[in-house]
């Protein structure tokens, strides 16, 4: 399958706050010789966190000018393996079982427009990722991180919630960067969950409950299942962000023991 296409190049923020890197390295808790893969480097300021703590780094780049200049910065350090590679495209289960009979660790700043591509990424790495930490802008961070009730929860927070234990470490001022942004970031840390088994059917299901987030779970799900069996549940009148992630689970597994 082919990736997502991306959307042309719209200038790159690197993050210069010497603090927010050194958190963002600490909040792996990188043990000595523990394998961290690294999306988007850039000039390297968080690589070179991660080696000063002892980690054996595979650095993802899409540029090859920012390639070139992080070998030159790095020349001879045995730790760090430089790959020119679209994140999109790499198979980070294959990369990562390749390097470390351990789950590995996943960190980077992400853009954007390919912040879900990535974390679907990671999430299809099954067992091999054991934690990653990302920094991202503040609002996609507040959705990552929702609960039910919240304005910013929907199909992002449930997904990720299916598959880690997502938390919000800190927001990162524009000030933090060169050149600034026009948004606040956050760094979001994600503690996968072992051996997650999440059935095709059920992300379908989440997606049509949070299709048109001001809908009722009756007209968002009718074209999934029998209006008339929706309209006999309670749960029919509420609107997804009503519901938790169990309660909207349990009622997947209601509606397809009754098929």
């Amino acid at each position: 399958m082919a990736p997502p296409k991306r959307k042309p190049p719209l200038g790159q923020h690197f993050l210069r706050d010497q603090a927010a890197l050194a958190r963002i390295a600490e909040a792996l808790a990188i043990e000595p010789g523990a394998v961290v893969v690294e999306i988007g480097p850039g000039e390297g300021v968080l690589t070179e966190h991660l080696l000063r703590q002892g980690a054996r780094v595979t650095a993802l780049e899409i540029d090859p000018r920012l390639a070139g200049k992080l070998r030159e910065r790095f020349a001879g350090n045995p730790n760090l393996e430089i790959i020119e590679t679209d994140v999109l495209a790499a198979d980070l289960a294959a990369l990562a079982a390749g390097q470390s009979q351990t789950p590995v660790r996943v960190a980077g700043n992400l853009p954007y427009y390919i912040t879900s591509p990535i974390l679907r990424r990671v999430f299809a790495a099954g067992g091999v990722v054991s934690t990653a930490v990302f920094l991202v802008q503040k609002e996609v961070a507040l959705r990552i991180t929702a609960g039910k009730g919240s304005r910013d929860y929907g199909y992002l927070s449930v997904l990720c919630e299916l598959h880690a234990a997502c938390e919000l470490l800190f927001t990162v001022p524009p000030g933090a960067f060169r050149p600034p942004p026009k948004v606040t970031s956050a760094v979001v840390r994600l503690v996968m969950r072992p051996e997650i088994d999440v059935p095709e059917k059920l992300l379908a299901f989440l997606k049509s409950a949070f299709r048109q987030p001001r809908k009722t779970l009756l007209n968002n799900l009718s074209g999934m299942y029998e209006r008339s069996r929706l309209a006999g549940l309670p749960e029919s009148r509420l609107r997804a962000q009503e519901m938790s992630l169990a309660e909207l689970r349990a009622l997947w597994r209601k509606l397809e023991e009754a098929r």
